[in-house]
């Protein structure tokens, strides 16, 4: 079970996430960092435990603002051998040029980012080079409909994100993870979304989910690093 702290970034500067609303998104305070600089945040995250992977999400290039291009060049200077999943609003074109161009992050394709275009270019995009965030807002999909419904078209890691139950605190969509893991056929299925504590991500895993990703939770020390250590040793 791979636990993967996350870090949203908006206006350049690392922010509390709270259910997908993103104007009302806060400057993140937290005990694992003295500044909100997304770098600092990294290195907090990384006094906690050593984790493998750090997922980014870069709201200014989601929302067209223009990307922090400089980041993830950042995040691995300080994180050596870290891998770095980077959603930054990327059209499936303009990934793939990147997979090329930043052989050291791994780009997050998601689904609220793509037309039916994308969609179609997303097949000549090899399966093990890229993320596919499935995005869902208020219960419904956000993305082109044959995104969700053809999932023999989806990479080897595919992302549940709820973005309702982002920094919500309400618990994971148990529910959602076990349908998508039925119909991922042998795909890793990550969820995003509401993790309070490690009693949810045992949950998550008995839903077949191969990975988590939060932030909330590890701010808040809910999840402690005995807990990562013990998911690690699972």
């Amino acid at each position: 079970m791979d636990v993967i702290p996350v870090i949203d970034v908006q206006n350049g500067i690392a922010v509390r996430a709270t259910g997908g609303r993103r104007a009302d998104y806060q400057p993140l305070e937290t005990p694992l960092a003295t500044e909100n600089d997304p770098v600092a945040v990294a290195l907090g995250f990384r006094s906690l435990y050593s984790f493998a992977i750090l997922y980014v999400a870069d709201l200014d290039g989601i929302e067209g603002r223009g990307r922090n291009m400089t980041l993830p060049r950042r995040l691995t200077d300080v994180l050596p051998g870290v891998e770095l999943w980077i959603d930054d609003g990327s059209s499936a074109c303009d990934a793939a040029a990147r997979l090329v161009a930043e052989p050291n992050t791994t780009m997050v394709i998601g689904s609220e980012s793509l037309d039916e275009a994308g969609a179609a270019t997303l097949r000549d995009i090899r399966a093990d080079r890229y993320v596919l965030s499935l995005d869902f807002k208020d219960d419904r999909f956000v993305g082109p409909p044959s995104v969700l419904e053809n999932a023999e078209h989806w990479p080897d890691r595919v992302i549940a994100m709820t973005l309702a139950r982002v920094g919500s605190e309400e618990g994971p969509d148990l529910n959602r993870i076990a349908n998508l893991v039925a119909r991922a056929d042998c795909r890793r299925v990550y969820a995003a979304g509401g993790v309070r504590d490690y009693s949810d991500i045992e949950a998550l895993s008995e839903a077949g989910a191969a990975g988590v990703l939060v932030a909330t939770a590890l701010h808040a020390g809910k999840i402690t690093a005995g807990d990562l250590e013990g998911i690690a040793s699972r």
